[in-house]
């Protein structure tokens, strides 16, 4: 049975989630917050327990928090400038074996991907910015942007599980373990 919440009301640090679907296997949410760093742990916290809860992404979700929290960072800070009038759109999607795909939109000028400097380039290091793009490439399967650079799209599959057979041979009986190691995505 499918359910849907809807969370009216919105403060100045706390996010309001418009939409929601749930059902056994997939949920969907939208929500909205205000373009102020105060509002990213929050907003995080409460996605995070939601997907968690949805196991598509079962032993990854710290890849897909720190993603999240570069995304929503970026946005705010880089997409939005910290203008408190503009709000930061995150759609997310968590799919029982299919993964999450999270979208989040700013309501920015946009910027050109391919022109940020790597961040480990020789005089970047020290740089007060410039890592949330790789934490979010390093983090996730898929990263792309689009609508000029005010939108990114964050893909995780589900967790790939190995299955590693070890056995033991006695004379007197055989003794099989079988053990899931969950495999890198890296």
């Amino acid at each position: 049975m499918a359910t849907t919440h809807t969370i009216t009301g919105e403060s100045a640090l706390r996010p309001a989630f418009v939409g929601g679907h749930a059902s056994r296997s997939l949920i969907d949410i939208e929500a909205w917050m205000p373009s102020e760093i105060q509002a990213i742990s929050p907003l995080v916290e409460q996605l995070m327990r939601l997907i968690e809860g949805s196991q598509c992404v079962a032993g990854q979700e710290p890849d897909v928090e720190l993603a999240l929290r570069a995304a929503l960072n970026n946005a705010v800070v880089h997409g939005n400038r910290l203008d408190p009038s503009k709000r930061v759109q995150i759609l997310c999607r968590c799919e029982l074996r299919k993964g999450i795909s999270i979208t989040v939109s700013d309501q920015g000028q946009g910027f050109d991907p391919n022109a940020v400097s790597e961040p480990s380039a020789i005089g970047r290091i020290e740089a007060q910015h410039g890592r949330g793009i790789l934490l979010m490439k390093m983090a996730m399967d898929e990263v792309s942007f689009e609508r000029g650079g005010t939108e990114v799209h964050l893909r995780k599959g589900p967790a790939r599980k190995s299955r590693t057979t070890l056995s033991r041979v006695s004379p007197t009986r055989r003794t099989t373990l079988s053990v899931m190691l969950p495999l890198s995505g890296r």
